[in-house]
């Protein structure tokens, strides 16, 4: 954990629009869309494999990643790892839904929805042959559900679904939240480095405060989180989170 005193001022408004989503034992979903919203209209044919439900989703995920920096903040648990992590997943969850939303059209919208839905049963698919699962009763297995997906596409008149990148989403989403794309998708693969154990985001974006030697001669840094490095991305997480709820907020309105 840091030997050095962790401000973490930079945090205080994520966390403060954060605490106001958690409720009692759970945290407040955003609301169904209203049966004649311009949202509601770009699911009707989609069946179970609605844009909202992913979005809703998104935005309850994304939540959970970083109330979790602000429980580890307030126990004064800070590391120079899990924050970089912790607000990777939520920098990706609150993005997804914004490129949900932000689609040019409702075809192109749709499209996104159900290539997500597509992938996201693809890895259902993929979990049930791992671990030899089947659905009981009349439920569908992963396989089932992308064949029905790929119809809804297909009867829609939809180009062939594609598997989403993370970064191709992170890049589209962040002028909607009035970021500058690159700059969204470097402070991204910076803490895609930490999640994954690489070497160099230690040296980018970390502070050493000791050197310990080896018995081999070999020196070992002892590193502390690097304030000025993180703030971009706790920054670009609030704008993403705030542009995600007044989004979808003005999209699931009837009108």
């Amino acid at each position: 954990m840091s030997t050095q005193a962790f401000n973490g001022a930079y945090l205080r408004p994520l966390f403060h629009t954060v605490e106001q989503a958690r409720g009692e034992g759970a945290y407040r979903q955003l609301p169904a869309p209203q049966p004649s919203s311009s949202l509601a209209v770009d699911d009707a044919p989609l069946g179970p494999y609605a844009i909202a439900h992913l979005v809703r989703n998104s935005h309850t995920a994304g939540l959970a990643h970083a109330d979790a920096l602000r429980r580890l903040t307030v126990a004064g648990e800070v590391d120079p790892i899990s924050p970089w992590t912790l607000l990777r997943g939520a920098l990706e969850n609150f993005s997804t839904g914004l490129w949900l939303l932000d689609g040019a059209g409702r075809d192109e919208r749709r499209h996104r929805a159900l290539s997500l839905w597509d992938e996201d049963m693809r890895n259902r698919h993929q979990h049930e042959q791992d671990t030899g699962h089947q659905p009981s009763d009349a439920g569908k297995s992963g396989a089932q559900r992308r064949a029905d997906i790929k119809d809804i596409a297909d009867r829609l008149g939809l180009p062939p679904l594609t598997r989403p990148g993370t970064h191709q989403i992170l890049l589209a989403a962040a002028p909607s939240a009035g970021l500058t794309a690159v700059k969204v998708g470097a402070v991204w693969r910076a803490a895609s480095g930490f999640a994954h154990g690489r070497y160099w985001p230690n040296l980018r974006a970390s502070q050493p405060y000791a050197a310990l030697l080896a018995d081999n001669g070999i020196h070992t840094l002892a590193l502390v989180i690097d304030e000025d490095q993180h703030r971009p991305l706790a920054h670009y997480c609030h704008r993403m989170l705030r542009r995600l709820q007044e989004h979808y907020t003005a999209r699931a309105r009837a009108h």
